[in-house]
């Protein structure tokens, strides 16, 4: 798959471009010239879609993210298609701009809405890559994510029988929980984990964490890059016990933090994680983590040369 990158903070706001950010094609294209080759798209769904059975997504909505997915497909990318912030399905607080529906069809219209994308793409290249749901977690334990997770899965081998899906674990797709899920045999699945430890690091200055994490701490010194290995060690075990291959959906440090810790965490990720062959995206493209300054058009070099240099 390549070196890869989330465009994130774009369709997954509530509404495209709440966030400060759209999908321009100016970015598809310096995504490609700088040298990554795998792009994840985060999209909030759940907001376009009816709230009743059979849970129509709005045409428009669904002709936007379809003609993205062209887009990036017919650069060249892996496209790694998510369902992303579904609030009320794990039971968090509601987005400013995010609708509630009957906590009784949650589920239902879950699989409602992956039919639908199932089908609409059902025709496009294989280097579309399913990925049935980000970071599962509260309302969703391992138990009743591993029941959804099926159920969808089953829905959408109807119209993509042997397309990629990936599937990450509850307790927001930590490494450490990967052992907690129930994969079906299944020879066109991987998993997905994300990884933002340090956590202290990574987050600090971070608005949306509370208690709000001290700015200044540093990176990286033995006891932080020994958190690092642990994760990919975790992860790396699991996989070669299970025999489903891995995929490193998200890592990445705020703005926050200096720009010389970044740079040293996110090339000590990028090798940990090549270490053992596992592809990765970035997280995120052009926002608060970002490698690309939207106002100027320029990538932040150092940062970038972390992931796509030597």
């Amino acid at each position: 798959m390549g070196p890869g990158v989330n465009f994130g903070n774009m369709l997954e706001a509530p509404q495209e471009g709440e966030w400060g950010l759209r999908v321009e094609s100016a970015h598809i294209d310096a995504a490609w010239q700088a040298g990554f080759r795998t792009v994840r798209l985060p999209v909030r769904w759940s907001n376009h879609a009816a709230a009743n059975y059979p849970y129509a997504v709005d045409p428009a909505f669904m002709a936007r993210v379809t003609s993205v997915v062209d887009a990036l497909l017919g650069k060249g990318f892996y496209v790694v298609l998510n369902l992303h912030h579904h609030r009320q399905l794990d039971g968090d607080t509601l987005d400013p701009g995010e609708f509630a529906v009957d906590d009784n069809v949650l589920e239902a219209r879950f699989v409602g809405i992956w039919n639908q994308i199932a089908r609409q793409l059902a025709a496009k290249s294989p280097k579309l890559i399913f990925e049935l749901y980000n970071e599962p977690h509260g309302r969703l334990t391992a138990a009743a994510w591993n029941a959804l997770a099926r159920a969808t899965l089953e829905t959408v081998r109807l119209s993509n029988p042997t397309r990629l899906v990936a599937l990450g674990p509850t307790s927001h797709s930590n490494a450490s929980a990967l052992g907690t899920l129930a994969l079906p045999n299944d020879r066109n699945l991987m998993a997905t984990f994300h990884h933002y430890a340090p956590f202290d690091f990574t987050h600090q200055g971070a608005p949306w964490v509370s208690p709000a994490l001290p700015v200044g701490l540093t990176c990286c010194n033995a006891a932080q890059l020994a958190e690092i290995e642990t994760a990919f060690a975790q992860a790396s075990v699991w996989s070669s016990v299970s025999g489903y291959p891995v995929f490193l959906g998200e890592f990445g440090a705020y703005s926050a933090a200096d720009m010389a810790s970044r740079v040293a965490y996110t090339r000590a990720v990028r090798q940990a994680a090549n270490a053992r062959q596992m592809p990765w995206a970035y997280w995120e493209f052009a926002s608060h983590f970002g490698i690309y300054d939207p106002a100027t058009g320029l990538f932040r070099t150092e940062l970038t040369a972390a992931l796509v240099g030597p």
